[in-house]
């Protein structure tokens, strides 16, 4: 049995992570069985979650996660796809995970009345003395890891805009298809169902939620991934 480690429901979402919404997708696509452990943290091997223990194999980071999956399980998630669209998968996952992702994190994180609403619950179970210490250092090496990556060098406004920018290319990409490739989904859809979520999360005020839902497909595209993959999440 696969063990995944989760932070869980949260936002109003299966997940807070994208990350970890695709990890999870990825195992619900391939239609492997798998229990949720939500004490992980603390152990995880890179830092951070998602990762899978499957039997002694530990395996961290989303995307190793379905490079284990396709190996030791024989799943192809791009079945019947060209090359090409095979890179415009991939390219599209990688502008979520490393560009848009952080347009989230900035608004979510750097926003005061958008962290009080949803990041400032993660600091509950520190001890109240210290927790006004832990935040802030969890905030500066936040914006140290946002700077060093070269987005956090830009202003607010112009952040915005990349987000305005990527949610523009994945609605484009998209298109009038119920997934990213066609009539079912794909590895890829994963990555963006877990992208998409992240800036459409109703909890948020943010110009990157505005910009989501100007795109009618991406709105639908959520509901169809939410309601087949975690219908007990579905509106």
């Amino acid at each position: 049995m696969i063990t995944l480690y989760k932070f869980g429901p949260g936002f109003g979402l299966p997940d807070p992570s994208p990350f970890v919404l695709k990890g999870e997708t990825l195992l619900k696509l391939a239609g492997l069985p798998y229990e949720v452990d939500l004490k992980g943290f603390g152990k995880a091997p890179k830092g951070k979650l998602p990762y899978i223990r499957d039997e002694d194999e530990i395996v961290a980071d989303s995307t190793f996660i379905r490079f284990h999956i396709e190996r030791k399980y024989r799943f192809d998630f791009d079945r019947g796809f060209s090359p090409g669209q095979k890179g415009v998968a991939w390219a599209v996952e990688k502008m979520c995970e490393d560009h848009l992702y952080w347009t989230v994190i900035d608004a979510r994180w750097f926003d005061k009345a958008n962290f009080a609403r949803g990041p400032a619950g993660f600091f509950k179970s520190a001890p109240a003395p210290i927790r006004p210490v832990v935040k802030t250092m969890v905030l500066r090496d936040l914006k140290k890891r946002m700077v060093g990556h070269g987005i956090g060098r830009h202003a607010k406004a112009d952040i915005e805009e990349l987000a305005r920018r990527d949610l523009a290319a994945i609605a484009a990409i998209l298109g009038d298809k119920p997934y990213l490739l066609g009539g079912e989904p794909s590895g890829a859809d994963a990555t963006v169902f877990g992208a998409v979520a992240a800036c459409l999360c109703d909890i948020f005020e943010t110009p990157v939620r505005t910009a989501a839902e100007s795109h009618p497909n991406l709105v639908a595209y959520r509901n169809r991934m939410m309601k087949r993959f975690y219908p007990e999440f579905a509106g």
